[in-house]
């Protein structure tokens, strides 16, 4: 027997014995397949509205004037923005495999699950409805494994970090945009400062929300469910994925917001 004979046979065998190569995941691939994307989506109406409704409950501008400190945020931060900060950082920290790993989770049908209620959860409509239920979820979970497990899923999601972080940025926004208008002259420095000596009653009120949020967002989820998630939170590859989300999130939310207070120097400064 000729020695070719015998190898073609070997290889192709071998071949089918290797199974199909599969290419390693794209950051924006693991992004598609998780729900930050479109929750991302919604995060500059959020911001919007949120410095909007915020400076016309200070009573301190007319509503015309939020409305065009609302219309400058909206047209500060973009989407599609946020997402390429997460995915350059997700290809910057990530390896091959952990975004392997990441994707694989997000494709099983817990995992689809629970991206579809953070999803709907992250409606901006739906907040009204976690603040009417709050009361009522807090008693009716109080002192069960649902509650137990608020901690580890907190630490593991960095839920209440991060919100701390965004609420600041946006509280910052607004606070720089009032100085516009203001003619006394408060510098952003110390605007930021006198912000993050607030932070740590800021946190106290946003860990309750998120408290809250959690309470809504996964109550149609097990606790076996809610187990495997944490899991994959809590994983080296999990760990990677959430730490630099979130912290692509706030710096891409963050960037912004001295040129917000520039340009609401110029659109709103008292004529002298």
């Amino acid at each position: 027997m000729k020695l070719g004979t015998l190898v073609k046979p070997l290889l192709i065998t071998g071949l089918f014995l290797a199974g199909p190569v599969m290419a390693t995941p794209s950051a924006q691939q693991v992004l598609d397949a998780s729900p930050i994307d479109d929750i991302v989506d919604r995060y500059p109406a959020m911001m919007s509205e949120g410095i909007r409704e915020g400076m016309k409950r200070s009573q301190q501008l007319p509503p015309m004037v939020a409305d065009t400190i609302g219309y400058v945020v909206t047209n500060s931060f973009r989407a599609a923005d946020i997402e390429q900060e997460i995915v350059n950082n997700l290809e910057r920290d990530l390896s091959g495999k952990q975004l392997e790993a990441v994707e694989s989770w997000y494709t099983t049908p817990v995992a689809q699950k629970i991206s579809a209620a953070e999803i709907a959860a992250s409606d901006p409509v739906v907040w009204k409805q976690i603040q009417a239920r709050a009361s009522d979820l807090n008693e009716k979970y109080k002192g069960t494994d649902r509650a137990k497990m608020f901690e580890r899923f907190d630490r593991a999601a960095r839920a209440t970090e991060s919100t701390v972080d965004t609420t600041i940025a946006v509280q910052l926004g607004l606070a720089t945009a009032m100085a516009a208008f203001s003619s006394d002259s408060v510098n952003y420095d110390e605007l930021k400062q006198s912000i993050e000596n607030q932070r740590g009653k800021i946190r106290g009120i946003v860990e309750q929300q998120v408290y809250d949020s959690y309470l809504h967002t996964y109550e149609n989820i097990s606790s076996q469910e809610m187990g495997l998630y944490i899991d994959f939170l809590e994983s080296g590859p999990g760990t990677a994925f959430s730490k630099t989300v979130t912290q692509s999130i706030q710096q891409a939310i963050t960037d912004p917001i001295e040129s917000i207070g520039n340009q609401m120097a110029r659109f709103l400064a008292p004529k002298k």
